[in-house]
């Protein structure tokens, strides 16, 4: 039997991804629902591009619940109260890009709430996995398409 891969999240992910799931299960579904319905009214479903787009969007909301279920039931939150001196899931860190002497600050989390964005970065991307289990002074190189890139870590918090 496979191994079930946890998926890390943040008290605040697991909620949201909850919140999104309840949406897709009484609304979207209702509104797929709604458009079959007024698909199959026009006639033939044979040729009709309507039925064919709503069945195609029914079966894109019941994969994207199903995914969002997987990730719920195999939820591991993330302890964020507890002061840590190394770099792990959950922290927030700011570190100094040495090529170009700029300041970044990234909240290292699970892959299911990386928004890169919003300075959310997974900790399975390059420079989160680079940076796991670093301390405060820490050079950390990281490999990237354009080649090294070398980080100072200046704050974990």
């Amino acid at each position: 039997m496979a191994e079930v891969k946890e998926t890390l999240l943040t008290a605040e992910g697991l909620e949201k991804l909850k919140q999104e799931l309840e949406h897709f299960k009484s609304v979207r579904r209702m509104e797929v629902a709604e458009r079959l319905k007024a698909a199959i009214a026009l006639g033939d479903i044979s040729e009709n591009s309507e039925y064919d787009d709503a069945k195609n969007e029914q079966a894109f909301i019941e994969g994207h619940i199903i995914d969002l279920e997987n990730k719920i039931n195999t939820a591991k939150i993330i302890d964020e109260t507890t002061r840590r001196n190394t770099v792990q899931v959950g922290s927030k860190v700011r570190l100094l890009d040495k090529a170009y002497n700029e300041e970044v600050e990234y909240v290292i989390v699970g892959s299911s709430e990386a928004d890169p964005f919003n300075s959310r970065i997974s900790n399975e991307s390059p420079v989160g996995s680079a940076i796991i289990g670093s301390k405060k002074g820490d050079e950390v190189e990281v490999s990237t398409p354009d080649g090294p890139v070398i980080f100072e870590v200046l704050e974990i918090s």
